[in-house]
C-alpha cells in the first residue's frame, strides 16, 4: 500500500507559530522533503525532532521528484516543507502533487501561515476578492506582459517580491498601473516586521533612498476608483524625469507619464524641455 504525502505549512518567519498538528505528522513521517535542508534542520531543532532528511527544490526536482514517489510507492510517508510557507504555492511542490495525483498517491494537508493572506488582512485594501500573483519575471518582456495582462484587474493584487528588484518592480507596476495605493509588508511574523500603506509612487520615492531590506509581500489596489489625488502637472513632470533616468527618451517618457497621470502629453514634453534648459 502507498504511503501518504503530507503538505506541512511552516512558519514564515517566527517558529512559535509551527502548529501542534504539523509538529506531529513531522514527528511521525518516514522521511521529510525540504527546499533547502538546512534552513529545516533548524526547524526540526527547534521541535527537538531528528528526521532523515532529503532535498527538493526547482533545479533538482525531476530527479528527487522521482525518488521520493519511488518511496511513497513503497509504502513511506513524507512530509514535505518549503523554508517558509505552504508547499506547493508558488513552490515547486506543485510539480510533487501532480506526480502523487498521476501515480494514484494520497495526498494530505497542513495548513500554517500564509505569506498572502497575511499581508491581505493586514493591507487595509479591500480582501473580498483578490488574486494572488507569485513573483513576477526577471526578464523585461515577461515582466511586462504579466503586468499589461492585470492592467484591468479590479480585484486586489498581491506578489511577493525579493529585495534586490522592488524597485525594479514598484517602478514598472507604477508605469502600467499607474498611482494606485499599495500596502508593502516585510519580514511578516520576525523582529523587524512591518506594512507601509502608501501609494506606488511615494513607495518608489521611499526606498529608492532607503535600500530595500527583507523579504516582501505586495498588495496591489485592484483597477477602479483609486481614492488616490489626482496627478498634477508636476507629478507626471518628476514622473517622467524617473523613466529618463531609466533610459527612456524625453519624447517616450512625456507620452508615458501622460497615458499615467491624464496630464497633457505636450504640457510634460515642454517642461521637460525647460528644465533642460535652466
Amino acid at each position: 500500500m502507498a504511503g501518504i504525502l503530507y503538505l506541512v505549512g511552516t512558519p514564515i518567519g517566527n517558529l512559535g507559530d509551527i502548529s501542534p498538528r504539523a509538529a506531529q505528522v513531522l514527528s511521525d513521517c518516514d522521511f521529510v522533503a525540504a527546499e533547502d535542508t538546512r534552513v529545516t534542520m533548524k526547524l526540526l531543532a527547534h521541535l527537538n525532532l531528528i528526521r532523515p532528511l532529503v532535498s527538493y527544490y526547482e533545479h533538482n526536482k525531476a530527479e528527487s521528484g522521482g525518488r521520493i514517489i519511488s518511496r511513497l510507492l513503497a509504502g513511506e510517508s513524507c512530509a514535505l516543507v518549503t523554508d517558509a510557507g505552504m508547499p506547493a504555492i508558488s513552490d515547486p511542490g506543485e510539480d510533487l502533487v501532480r506526480l502523487c495525483a498521476k501515480n494514484g498517491i494520497e495526498v494530505r494537508v497542513v495548513p500554517g501561515p500564509s505569506a498572502v493572506v497575511s499581508a491581505l488582512a493586514l493591507s487595509a485594501l479591500p480582501t473580498g476578492r483578490f488574486t494572488f500573483e507569485g513573483f513576477l519575471a526577471v526578464a523585461k518582456g515577461p515582466r511586462f506582459e504579466h503586468l499589461d495582462s492585470l492592467r484591468a484587474e479590479r480585484r486586489t493584487m498581491v506578489f511577493y517580491e525579493a529585495p534586490h528588484k522592488l524597485i525594479t518592480t514598484l517602478r514598472d507596476m507604477l508605469e502600467v498601473f499607474g498611482n494606485r495605493r499599495v500596502s508593502i509588508c516585510r519580514e511578516l511574523t520576525k523582529l523587524h516586521e512591518e506594512t507601509r500603506r502608501t501609494t506606488l509612487a511615494d513607495a518608489l520615492a521611499y526606498y529608492t533612498q532607503e535600500p530595500p531590506r527583507g523579504e516582501f509581500v505586495l498588495v496591489v489596489e485592484g483597477a477602479g476608483e483609486s481614492g488616490v489625488p489626482a496627478a498634477t502637472l508636476e507629478d507626471a513632470v518628476a514622473m517622467a524625469r524617473e523613466l529618463m533616468d531609466g533610459g527612456m527618451s524625453l519624447k517616450d517618457a512625456a507620452k508615458r507619464a501622460a497615458q499615467r497621470t491624464g496630464q497633457g502629453k505636450n504640457q510634460i514634453y515642454d517642461a521637460l524641455l525647460d528644465g533642460r534648459k535652466s
